[in-house]
């Protein structure tokens, strides 16, 4: 199943016409939401902005590294301060980092001989963040949870036997699953949502399929639950994740609780203390439907976010997933205490939760909050693809005001995608634009379908018109984990083999009535 890191085609050079070659050079309109830079009338610039012959490498050396690649020809989006887009430029990545972006005459001249990946014709951006994204669970019961059930049904008739059924090798099997689909849509950093019962294997497949991202374990002390314990024990899980996975590497230790009404004001307090005592950021689910704000009311006398503001749980190390449905109250005590938010709304549609009556998301942007954008599970939200969310919580903020001037519109969406999402998650210094020092996580967009012709705005044919079908190539810290659609470090056939026996393994075991909505008859 596993292709040896070695076989990545990092630095092989693409020639004009060969596979995974762009059709034709395009250049990109002047105007739009993004300053537009010709590349070729433009001198490389450093993370700062300013032109300068050597660019920073890992920072220690005053000596300008060597690139090991140039990723050429291509309409650079740069997510920098000032939301530049090179067009026909070129990122130089050394070792897992951008050395430089700019003009391609100027890089090649300046590194003669470097092997190339052209870009031409094509779109590259930073990777793309995936803020909320569970791994296990769904993936093997994909599309067999309704979509017609009543309130809770989905979590307690299907969710929990499903993860209290898990093995270590389903979250295997289901993380690379989760990672290629993610990969493949060009996301290149992803959140995972904690409810892992067998951490380590799942870090393994992140490892594996190339992604880079978070890991977590069950966080929760409701009796009798599958993968609960007592505060203290959850608390020693956690620290045991955080230390094994320190931040800094490919895969992040991070607090994750379930949240929602599922934890003790002991463990709130303790996991909030726990990733500030070590500087590892915490998530946890809250109020993706009324049932979050009915449940804390009557068991504190006050809302979700109020009673942890109450606690001093908030703050910039939490990462809320969902906050739909805030009183006024809430909105504020969020944007006080800098706690980021994770805005999953294809889940909220799928499960008929009330987003487009009670979500507050375009507000909590506008007001300067700390948003990033998520997908959520298999059967909640049900697709990897970040674009089609950029596109999604675009077009809910311009309907629910019958506003289409609202702030939140294509280029914002694909800033929370991106850059945006990076703060978000706590990573804006590694991630989140192509800019000299930061890691080398990009994605080349094809734009040969018609859905990009003829070509206009980046952003809203990325973001309206396009969706994860146009990423060709993805890059994870310089090594290229996607090529022409593929991707290189797992054998798709054998996973996509392995996990239809897998699934209805599960299904069997963990008891769900999956049916499928229409009969299923044999053709002969």
């Amino acid at each position: 199943m596993v292709i040896d890191a070695d076989s990545s085609d990092r630095g092989v050079r693409s020639v004009p016409g060969s596979v995974g070659a762009a059709v034709r050079p395009t250049a990109v309109p002047a105007g739009g939401p993004y300053a537009t830079t010709t590349a070729a009338h433009t001198t490389t610039h450093t993370e700062q902005g300013t032109a300068s012959r050597t660019e920073p490498g890992d920072g220690h050396s005053s000596r300008t590294p060597r690139p090991d690649l140039l990723v050429t020809g291509g309409d650079v989006v740069t997510m920098n301060a000032r939301r530049e887009v090179l067009a026909g430029g070129t990122v130089a990545i050394a070792g897992d980092r951008v050395l430089a972006v700019g003009a391609t005459s100027e890089l090649r001249q300046r590194w003669p001989g470097t092997p190339e990946l052209d870009a031409r014709g094509c779109v590259v951006t930073p990777g793309m963040i995936n803020a909320h994204q569970h791994q296990t669970g769904d993936p093997l019961a994909r599309a067999w949870i309704p979509d017609d059930l009543a309130p809770g049904a989905s979590i307690d008739a299907w969710a929990v036997p499903l993860h209290a059924a898990h093995t270590a090798a389903d979250d295997t099997l289901s993380a690379l699953l989760t990672c290629v689909e993610n990969l493949r849509n060009g996301v290149t950093t992803l959140v995972e949502a904690g409810t892992v019962a067998h951490p380590h294997p799942v870090a393994h497949a992140m490892h594996t399929a190339g992604i880079r991202g978070t890991i977590g374990t069950w966080g929760w002390d409701v009796p009798g639950a599958p993968f609960a314990a007592s505060a203290p024990e959850v608390l020693d899980r956690l620290r045991e994740i955080v230390e094994t996975y320190p931040a800094g590497g490919q895969i992040e230790g991070w607090v994750t609780l379930v949240g929602h009404g599922l934890a003790s004001d002991a463990l709130l307090t303790g996991a909030a203390e726990l990733a500030r005592s070590t500087g590892a950021p915490m998530t946890m689910h809250l109020s993706p439907s009324q049932s979050d704000p009915e449940h804390y009311l009557k068991t504190t006398g006050r809302r979700p976010v109020d009673h942890l503001a109450h606690l001093g749980v908030l703050g910039p190390h939490l990462l809320l997933a969902h906050a739909v449905w805030l009183a006024d109250s809430e909105v504020e005590a969020l944007l006080g205490s800098r706690t980021a938010v994770a805005y999953c709304p294809w889940a909220y549609l799928r499960l008929g939760q009330g987003v487009t009556r009670a979500g507050r998301h375009s507000e909590l942007f506008e007001r300067g909050g700390r948003l990033a954008l998520g997908t959520d599970s298999g059967n909640a939200g049900d697709s990897s693809d970040i674009l089609r969310t950029a596109a999604l919580a675009a077009g809910l903020a311009k309907d629910m005001r019958v506003d289409p001037t609202v702030a939140l519109g294509a280029a914002a969406a694909l800033e929370l995608a991106t850059i945006r999402g990076a703060e978000a998650i706590g990573m804006a210094d590694r991630i989140g634009s192509l800019e000299p020092g930061k890691y080398a996580d990009l994605v080349i967009h094809e734009t040969s379908g018609p859905q990009w012709a003829p070509r206009g705005d980046i952003a809203h044919q990325l973001v309206w018109s396009s969706d994860g079908r146009s990423v060709r190539d993805v890059l994870v810290g310089g090594r290229a984990v996607v090529r022409d659609h593929q991707c290189t470090t797992v054998d798709e056939t054998a996973l996509h083999t392995e996990a239809a026996g897998a699934s209805a393994d599960l299904l069997t075991r963990s008891g769900v009535p999956a049916r499928p909505s229409w009969p299923i008859v044999p053709a002969h």
